[in-house]
C-alpha cells in the first residue's frame, strides 16, 4: 500500500474514533513533533508538554488534512505553527508581566513600583506590536519571530522551515520592513490614545 494511501487510511480511522489508530499516529510521529518542540524551547520537560499540546491541536484539526497530502509534512507544519504561536504568547506575557516589576536600572529605589501610566504604556506597546505581527504575511511573521524574538541563526531557520538560506534572509528583511511600516502607521494612533488617557 502506498504511503499516502496508508496515511489517509490512518487519518480516516482516527476520525472515526478508533483509539488504536490514534495511538499508532502518535507513536509514529511523536519523535518528529517532539524534535520541533525541543528546537523551539530547548528544554526536554517543556518540549514534552508542548508536544502534548501540539497533538491536541492535531486531533482538533485532523479533519482539515487533505487525503492526498503528506501526513508527516502536515503534522510538522501544525507543530511549527503551534510552537511559533506559543512562543509569541509567552513573549507577550513576559512583556506584560515585566511591566509590573520595578527596574532598578531605570532609576529610583528597587522597591519603587512603576506608575499606572507606565504600566498602561507598556501594555499598549505590547498590544500594538502583537497587532502589527498579526497583520503581516504568515511566512514573514514566522521569520521575524524566529530571528528577532527567538534569536535563531539563519542556518537553523533554513533547516526548520525547509527553505533555502536566501529565502530565509529575504523573508526576515521583508518582514522587518513591513513590521516597521505598520508600527510607524500605528505610532500616531498609539500616541493619540495615550494622550486621551492622560487628559481623561
Amino acid at each position: 500500500m502506498p504511503l499516502e494511501v496508508e496515511e489517509s487510511h490512518l487519518v480516516s480511522r482516527c476520525l472515526k474514533g478508533e483509539p488504536d489508530a490514534w495511538q499508532e499516529l502518535v507513536r509514529r510521529y511523536h519523535r518528529k513533533v517532539w524534535n520541533v518542540a525541543y528546537h523551539f524551547v530547548g528544554r526536554a520537560e517543556e518540549a514534552d508538554e508542548l508536544t502534548q499540546e501540539i497533538f491536541i491541536r492535531v486531533y482538533q484539526n485532523l479533519g482539515s488534512f487533505e487525503p492526498s497530502g503528506n501526513l508527516s509534512g502536515w503534522l510538522l507544519r501544525v507543530a511549527r505553527n503551534y510552537c511559533i504561536d506559543h512562543y509569541r504568547r509567552r513573549r507577550v506575557e513576559k512583556t506584560l508581566t515585566s511591566s509590573d516589576e520595578p527596574d532598578p536600572a531605570v532609576g529610583g529605589p528597587a522597591s519603587e513600583a512603576p506608575s499606572p501610566h507606565d504600566v498602561l504604556e507598556q501594555k499598549d506597546l505590547a498590544h500594538w506590536i502583537r497587532t502589527a505581527l498579526d497583520r503581516i504575511a504568515p511566512e514573514l511573521r514566522q521569520a521575524v519571530v524566529l530571528r528577532d524574538l527567538q534569536e535563531m541563526s539563519y542556518e537553523e531557520m533554513a533547516a526548520l522551515l525547509e527553505v533555502p538560506l536566501g529565502t530565509v534572509k529575504s523573508r526576515i528583511n521583508r518582514g522587518r520592513i513591513e513590521l516597521s511600516r505598520l508600527l510607524t502607521l500605528r505610532r500616531g494612533e498609539w500616541s493619540s490614545a495615550l494622550g486621551a488617557r492622560e487628559s481623561s
